[in-house]
């Protein structure tokens, strides 16, 4: 009885030790394992500097929160910008014999037409070749056909009175017959002043690429030059730029410039700076329209209900053709179709310093029947000259 008391005994003893173990060993699994150790980190090299950044950083004393100011949230504030400056206003030069002053700028026409005609009439005898190359001259200098046989008739007759020829002869009677077929006695004055109101109203209108809005511009300066106050009409809103480049030539000489949004009705836009124009007691509204193309029915006939608009106002003193002289009888073209719209009353050619066919003007006003009033003779801003025949025909055969 004792040994089996003892074995029991035993038993357990083993199986409690045998317990422990098993026990020991799954805690011994579930611990994690230790965290590694923290590398070594080696900083890197410090970046070169110059100059005063080459030293060493120094420890700064460094203020806290409450040594800071801190604005107290009671008012905004409010940085002042400085004022944006307004354009200089330019003071355009008077346009009295302003045409004088650019007479050499008609050197390609002058070359080409007037010391032309004057070699072929300085030859010791005129034979029919003669004046055969005398109307080749005429007529590639654009005076037209019938200009043409009219000039070469009374050259024919005077040099036949005439008997002998010296070259102050030949010049004096050259220069007589042209300022006949230019025309002294038109009427050339712009009408800007009416009588029984104010402002006048002027109407600019072209083809595309004639230098139509430039052309305005320019005439602002002409006006103004002469003492009077413009404001401008930028009804030109087919063109995204016209109104910017037309306000820009206002700025210049002081002239209040009228606009519209991009794409909006012309007609709208003249109304208003017709009716500015009033309000402001301007001497001269002038309005750009749009440079459409002479072949496009409809919107010529947009050309047409602009003028008609602005006549709700008052009547429309002029309406200025600008053609660009370089086209030649392309030019007259477009004159026939645009008279057809609306009243042209006076025709500006442009870039006639670029062309040998100063021709042009006598061909177009006798399409028109209406004169020259005003000429471009360069890029500048005062290269825009009342027309003078007399002017005009010194410039073409010289001194």
């Amino acid at each position: 009885m004792d040994i089996v008391i003892l074995a029991v005994v035993i038993a357990v003893v083993v199986l409690g030790a045998l317990g422990g173990l098993i026990v020991g060993s799954r805690r011994k699994k579930q611990l994690p394992p230790p965290p590694p150790a923290a590398p070594d980190i080696t900083a890197p090299p410090a970046e070169p500097h110059v100059g005063d950044e080459a030293e060493t950083p120094r420890e700064e004393p460094r203020r806290t929160i409450e040594e800071v100011d801190l604005p107290d949230g009671s008012a905004p504030v409010v940085v002042e910008e400085p004022p944006a400056e307004a354009p200089e206003i330019e003071i355009p030069e008077p346009t009295a014999g302003r045409l004088v002053r650019l007479r050499t700028r008609l050197s390609r026409s002058q070359n080409a037409l007037g010391k032309g005609l004057l070699t072929l009439l300085s030859r010791e005898h005129l034979d029919e070749d003669t004046w055969e190359e005398i109307e080749d001259t005429l007529l590639t200098a654009d005076v037209g056909v019938q200009p043409t046989q009219e000039l070469v008739e009374r050259l024919r007759e005077r040099v036949k009175v005439l008997g002998t020829r010296t070259p102050e002869e030949l010049r004096t009677l050259l220069r007589e017959e042209l300022i006949t077929l230019v025309g002294r006695d038109m009427d050339r004055a712009l009408k800007t002043e009416p009588e029984d109101r104010k402002p006048g109203i002027v109407m600019v209108v072209g083809v595309n690429g004639t230098g139509k809005t430039t052309t305005t511009g320019k005439l602002a300066r002409v006006l103004v030059a002469d003492g009077q106050s413009v404001v401008l009409g930028a009804a030109d809103t087919f063109r995204a730029a016209a109104a910017d480049q037309l306000q820009t030539w206002g700025e210049r000489v002081g002239a209040h410039t009228v606009r519209g949004p991009e794409a909006g009705d012309p007609a709208s836009v003249a109304f208003d700076a017709v009716k500015e124009g009033k309000e402001m007691g301007a001497n001269v509204v002038l309005i750009d329209t749009a440079g459409r193309l002479h072949t496009k029915t409809g919107l010529m006939d947009e050309l047409g209900k602009v003028k008609r608009v602005v006549e709700k106002h008052a009547p429309v003193d002029e309406v200025l053709l600008v053609l660009d002289a370089t086209t030649g009888q392309n030019g007259l073209v477009q004159a026939r179709v645009f008279s057809e719209v609306v009243d042209i009353t006076g025709i500006v050619l442009t870039k006639l310093d670029g062309t040998a066919k100063g021709g042009i003007v006598v061909a177009v006003q006798r399409e028109l029947g209406v004169p020259v009033k005003l000429i471009g003779l360069g890029e500048g801003a005062d290269d825009l000259a009342p027309f003078e025949p007399e002017a005009f025909v010194d410039a073409l055969i010289g001194e």
